[in-house]
Parts: structure tokens; C-alpha cells; sequence
């Protein structure tokens, strides 16, 4: 997704909503002369996938569900992607269009700038039909993801494309005005094409209802139907809640698909993931599957038992960090803010919990990302200093008590720390914190509730007292004014709308994040991104606290799988999968 999104309790790998073995990672590897899976020789004929989200109705453009969103990428691509070493690269197009290469330019149209940019089809991308893939299923997909009976969950992604028009003489050459002159423009990868030749006719049929075009979609008609595809593969077989079945699309028109077939199947309990892997059930567990401690364990199998599997750990997109309620009276003192922040040792955090799999956060870009700095110039770094920490609560007149929590006058420095019911992991990480603030004299009380109460009324319209525990996930290069300005603060007024759950006002920032959208040179983005990461990291808003890694378990005989790390899972490569 382009913008933020939640990442929620369920999600213990990235949105998505909540991904993957470069920067920094540590893949577990068998032990030498370890050479088959635990379940049999792995052939190109059959590779069985656990995962344990359910699935949705596989129309690309109303899907939502992350489980639905790796699925999409092995059946059809769009027009861009962001590949695992996290460029942005043409998958359907010829080549994305830039200022630079000529293919875009900045026009005024009645005293507003816009953009116009040329896309072309690639001359061989074909539905699994044989129809060729053109402009005007681009224009289609606009249409239907314009409309108000249709639910999609991003309209922002299709409605930013003003028009496109196609070229009488290449229908596989389109132009698109975009309604605003924006740098980020060419950033497609969530929209999705839908099969015109065969869908619009339902979309004629059912689109004045509501709800009506996805009712009779052919996405949920007649799934099996290979002329809604345009990818490496084609759905082949749906049983909703239990599998799912893929066979190539012989029209793809990339690189052959190595599998002869493909079947997703859904365990919705992750303790039991390891013993459909032992048994031959499953032959791999993707990335949307094991937690993090679970994987740890396997990981301690694997090489202990000499199995025949890699338990990868990929540093993600994924952010963990603590919001604070700056309406808090106690909160709204800086010092008392970076107090806890200095309370925090990140490193043993990370190190104790989770073996070094996951690294210390700084601020809210991740280290997958171009925007990324860890230097002390520019943001601020809160290395653990209790000493520093008691200092600032002392000048804040916070004096240690008898029962070693510090009163002002009758004030206990208390605070409530809420998170999503039943994550372990994130149960583990309260009470790690709550004993490193308790040494230097901070009370902190756990209150957690279900993912649909936490992110669906407290979080969202501010009900936290004081702190809230969860996750962020974004795309590279990802301008973050939902969550950090103003305007994007949830309030009554604006139907909690926006996502500064802080409360957080820095009108520096406001007008820097503002601006940015327009600016094209690469080089000032960073430098306006950084001043803005200056400012998080003086006025504390949030406690960082570690970088998720993304996880996945494969068989070794697996050759050219890689986890991505990001929004875009590692199915976008899947037709370079292979057995050796």
C-alpha cells in the first residue's frame, strides 16, 4: 500500500494489514549434508505453500487481505513493482516513464500544473486467454475503482490518474494526466488492471448497485477462468478456507514458470505449520505464516536435527514503536519523553527477545529504505542512558517515592502501556519495558485489548491514555503526512479521519511534508525527509523500539526464492522458483 497502514496483531511477519536476506540478515541453514525436505524429494512438479491468513475473493482491485495480495502477484501483475533489492521496476510496461527519459513532462492546464505521461503495454503481456492486455483495461479498472458502489481500499492509488487515453494507432499505448504534478507519480504498483473484454459487461450490468459488480464479478462467478489472469500462473481451483490451486499461464509473457503446479494451503493455526512442514503437507511456509518465536525454535531443529530447510530472517519495512498521547499533561514535558526513550535499551531488547533477528529502530524509516539515516548529525540518537534518563525526571520535579515510583507533590509518574490482546511477542516486549522504566522510577501498566477494539476505536480515535504499542508498514520513499502532520490528527470534527494517533503538531514539519510532493530531485526529497526525521527525533512523539524482519521456511532444494522485505511480497518473483 502507498500510504501507512496498520499492521495488525495476526500479522506477525508486513500489510499489511501489514515482509524478507540482504541487508543484515541471518538465514538459518542446514547442516552440511543436509540435502532433501523433511516430506520427500521437492520436484518441479508440485510445490505446496503454508499460510495461515484467510483469503478473499480474487478481483485485484477490490481485494485487501495480505494473505489475497500474495496469491495476487503469482496470477497477475501490474504496471510497476518494487523488486527485492527494493527498486522500482516495469513489470506489464515497457519502462516507467520520467522527466529524464522524456516519457513524462509538467504541463499547466488552466492555471494548475499536472502531469501527462506516456505508458506502453508490453507488445507480448496477454490475458491467460490470449487477449491482449491494452489500454483500455487500465481505463476500465479507473472506472470501476472510481466508482462509489464499488469497495476498494485504496481509491486514492486509481483516482490520482485524472484520465488516460489511448492511442488510435497502438492500443497498447496509453497516456495518463495525472490530476496533480506529483514526483511519486510513476509509483503504481497497487494498480491493478482488470480484463475489460471480460468484465466490463458485468461492470454494465451491476455497477448502478451497490455491492453489485463485486457479487457478480467473474472474480467470484467463475475464478477458474484464465482470461482474468495476465501472470506467471493461473488460478486453477478455489476452496475458500481451505485451498487454493495455480497451473502456468502458457501466455505469460516473462520468463516460463518452473512449477508445474502450485497449491496454497491455509493452516489457520501457526503451532501446527511445523508438523504439516515435517509430515509432507506443505513443503514450504511463506512468509505469512510462523511468528517470530516459533521460527527462532524451528531454526534450532533445523540445524540440530540436520532437516532440510533454511529459516530466513529479512529485515522488513515494518516499524514497532510506542505513540504517545501528547494530550497526556505528564506527556506534554519533553524531558519526561526522552526519559523513556532513554530508558530503553534497544540493543539488549532486541538481542534478548529475539536473538538479533530483528535491529534496534531510530525513527520511523526503515533501513530498507532510500531515506534511511542513522547519522548523529542529522536525527537524534537515544542511546540507553538511565542516568540521563533520572537527570531529566529530576529537573521535571519528578522525585523517587518510597516504593521507588517518583511523585510530584501527589502525582504518581504512571502510565498505561496498551497493545493487542494475545501477541506474545508484544506481551514479552510490555514487560521487558515496564521493569527497564521501573528502575528509574516510571510506573507502567499493561492494558490490552483485540486487534478490532485497539485499531478500530482506540487507536483511531485517540482513547489511549498515554501509550499505544503497534506497528507500521509503508513503501519506500513514502511521504509520511498521515501520520505526522497536523491535519492528520483523528478528531470528531474530521470523522477520525488521519492517522497522527500522537496528537503530534510541528508546523516546520507540516510545511516540509507539504512540499515535498513536488519536489523531483531525488537529492532535496532526502534532505527535507531528514530535517523532518530531526524534528521526530528532538520533540519524541514516539518510542522506537526495533525494525521487523519478515520470515519464511524453505526447502534448501529451493533455488531463487527471496524475500522482499516490503509491501510487495516474494510471489512477484515467483516464476523464477525452481528445484535443484
Amino acid at each position: 500500500m502507498k500510504n501507512l497502514s496498520l499492521v495488525l496483531a495476526t500479522v506477525l511477519v508486513l500489510v499489511g494489514c501489514t515482509k524478507k536476506d540482504n541487508a543484515g540478515s541471518t538465514p538459518g541453514t542446514p547442516s552440511a549434508g543436509a540435502t532433501s525436505n523433511a516430506g520427500g524429494k521437492l520436484t518441479n512438479n508440485e510445490l505446496k505453500i503454508g499460510i495461515t491468513q484467510e483469503f478473499e475473493n480474487f478481483n485485484p482491485v477490490i481485494q485487501t487481505m495480505s494473505a489475497t495480495s500474495y496469491m495476487q502477484h503469482m496470477v497477475n501483475r501490474p504496471l510497476v513493482t518494487i523488486n527485492a533489492d527494493g527498486k522500482w521496476i516495469p513489470l506489464l510496461a515497457k519502462k516507467i516513464p520520467t522527466i529524464e527519459n522524456g516519457a513524462a513532462k509538467i504541463v499547466d492546464k488552466g492555471g494548475k500544473k499536472k502531469l501527462v505521461a506516456i505508458w506502453e503495454i508490453l507488445e507480448n503481456a496477454n490475458w491467460g486467454d490470449g487477449k491482449p492486455v491494452i489500454c483500455e483495461d487500465i481505463i476500465f479498472s479507473l472506472k470501476v475503482a472510481s466508482s462509489p458502489n464499488v469497495s476498494v481500499g485504496e481509491k486514492e492509488t486509481y483516482t490520482q490518474i485524472e484520465k488516460i487515453e489511448a492511442d488510435p494507432k497502438n492500443p497498447k499505448k496509453c497516456t495518463f494526466t495525472y490530476e496533480k504534478a506529483k514526483w511519486d507519480f510513476y509509483q503504481l504498483g497497487t494498480v491493478w488492471l482488470l480484463p475489460s473484454h471480460l468484465e466490463e459487461a458485468v461492470f454494465k450490468k451491476f455497477g448502478a448497485l451497490k455491492e453489485g459488480y463485486e457479487k457478480n464479478s467473474l472474480y467470484s462467478k467463475d475464478p477458474t477462468n484464465p482470461g482474468l489472469y495476465n501472470g506467471p500462473y493461473v488460478l486453477t481451483e478455489l476452496q475458500l478456507g481451505d485451498h487454493v490451486s495455480f497451473a502456468p499461464n502458457t501466455k505469460f509473457y516473462g520468463e516460463a514458470p518452473k512449477f508445474k503446479r502450485i497449491i496454497v494451503k491455509l493452516i489457520p493455526n501457526s503451532g501446527t505449520l511445523e508438523a504439516n512442514l515435517r509430515s509432507g503437507t506443505i513443503d514450504m511456509i511463506s512468509s505469512l505464516g510462523l511468528a517470530l518465536d516459533q521460527a527462532l525454535a524451528f531454526d534450532k531443529k533445523v540445524k540440530g536435527e540436520n532437516l532440510g530447510y533454511s529459516v530466513l530472517f529479512e529485515p522488513s519495512a515494518t516499524y514497532e514503536h510506542i505513540d504517545l498521547n501528547l494530550d497526556n499533561p505528564i506527556l506534554k514535558d519533553i524531558r519526561v519523553r526522552k526519559a523513556l526513550n532513554y530508558s530503553i535499551n534497544r540493543e539488549e531488547l532486541v538481542n534478548s527477545l529475539f536473538e538479533g533477528k530483528q535491529n534496534p529502530a531510530i525513527h520511523a524509516v526503515t533501513p530498507k529504505d532510500p531515506w534511511f539515516t542513522d547519522d548523529p548529525t542529522k536525527v537524534v540518537i537515544y542511546k540507553y542512558s538511565p542516568r540521563e534518563a533520572e537527570r531529566l525526571l529530576e529537573e521535571a520535579g519528578w522525585k523517587m517515592g518510597a516504593d521507588g515510583i517518583r511523585t510530584k507533590g501527589e502525582k504518581r509518574l504512571s502510565f498505561t502501556l496498551m497493545t493487542t490482546a494475545g501477541n506474545k511477542t508484544r506481551e514479552l516486549v510490555q514487560v521487558y519495558l515496564q521493569n527497564k522504566w521501573k528502575q528509574v522510577g516510571i510506573e507502567v501498566v499493561s492494558r490490552n485489548e483485540p486487534a478490532r477494539v485497539f485499531f478500530g476505536e482506540t487507536t483511531k480515535k485517540r482513547k489511549f491514555d498515554s501509550m499505544a504499542l503497534f506497528a507500521w508498514i509503508s513503501s519506500p520513499e513514502n511521504n509520511p503526512k498521515s501520520t505526522f502532520t497536523t491535519n492528520n490528527i483523528p478528531t470528531a470534527k474530521n470523522g477520525w479521519s488521519g492517522q497522527n494517533s500522537m496528537g503530534w503538531s510541528n508546523p516546520k514539519v507540516d510545511e516540509l511534508l507539504y512540499s515535498m510532493d513536488t519536489v523531483f530531485e531525488h537529492a532535496k526529497r532526502v534532505e527535507i525527509i531528514h530535517k523532518v526525521l530531526k524534528y521526530y527525533t528532538e520533540d519524541v512523539p514516539v518510542l522506537p523500539l526495533y525494525y521487523r524482519s519478515d520470515i519464511a521456511v524453505i526447502p534448501t532444494q529451493l533455488k531463487n526464492f527471496r524475500l522482499t522485505g516490503h509491501q510487495f511480497p516474494e510471489t512477484n518473483e515467483v516464476e523464477k522458483w525452481t528445484v535443484e
